[in-house]
């Protein structure tokens, strides 16, 4: 009974704070995974709730406690964050994979991505950027600073986008609001408020437009939007 009861006020705290982006980190350095874990929890809106030395672990926690945002480093034991991402993707959609990673070369992020992380920042980003980060990733589902949003540009057109101009010639004129709303990092409840419609509609409109882009998500989707010209990678203020 007083297991129960203990578990029971962690989930009366934690449903008190549902409104704070719930994190998992996931990274082998000790150092750098606390470090992390203590810049985060001086955030109000922000709750560290799992960690995880490898890639196994990782997906089993994300699994376990369904957080808002999972942080992944690449380089990781037992399955590389590339495959913990892949797995997470598949198993649980909802939540947000945004690695974070010293490696910032062309084939990793493009790697990254295409496994299904919606998001991919440097570990060298100072302290402050990485929490502001943070923060718009969770809101918005998409997170790619501008350098390696070339880089992912780059890699698409490196695979021969022979298809391009043929895809955006097939993409109707709503497909090509929901990609612009897509870009601005709008989620699917938001698109469908912009555009009068249900959410049901958008993830319909999704999943045409994906297909008609060859992309798997939402993060490939931007990245080829921007890429075709029918989007701007600048955020508007």
């Amino acid at each position: 009974m007083a297991i129960d009861s203990v578990q029971e006020a962690i989930l009366a705290k934690a449903n008190a704070a549902s409104r704070k982006i719930t994190v998992v980190i996931a990274d082998d350095q000790t150092l750098f995974r606390e470090g992390i874990k203590d810049l985060l929890e001086n955030e109000k809106n922000i709750q560290v709730i799992g960690e995880a030395a490898d890639g196994r672990e990782a997906l089993r926690l994300v699994k376990k406690l369904k957080p808002n945002v999972v942080l992944l480093d690449i380089k990781l034991p037992h399955m590389d964050g590339i495959e913990a991402t892949r797995q997470i993707h598949k198993d649980c959609p909802a939540t947000n994979v945004l690695i974070l990673s010293g490696y910032e070369d062309e084939a990793h992020v493009m790697d990254a991505i295409q496994a299904g992380a919606n998001g991919y920042l440097s570990k060298m980003l100072p302290a402050s950027e990485l929490v502001n980060a943070l923060k718009t990733f969770a809101n918005q589902g998409v997170m790619i600073p501008q350098p390696l949003m070339s880089k992912l540009i780059e890699g698409l057109r490196s695979m021969g986008n022979t298809n391009s101009e043929a895809s955006l010639v097939a993409l109707t004129k709503t497909e090509i609001k929901v990609l612009a709303l897509l870009g601005r990092g709008q989620s699917n409840k938001e698109i469908a408020a912009s555009l009068a419609c249900s959410v049901k509609t958008i993830k319909n409109h999704l999943n045409s437009m994906f297909q008609k882009l060859s992309v798997s998500n939402r993060t490939e989707a931007v990245v080829k939007g921007i890429d075709l010209g029918l989007i701007s990678s600048e955020k508007p203020d």
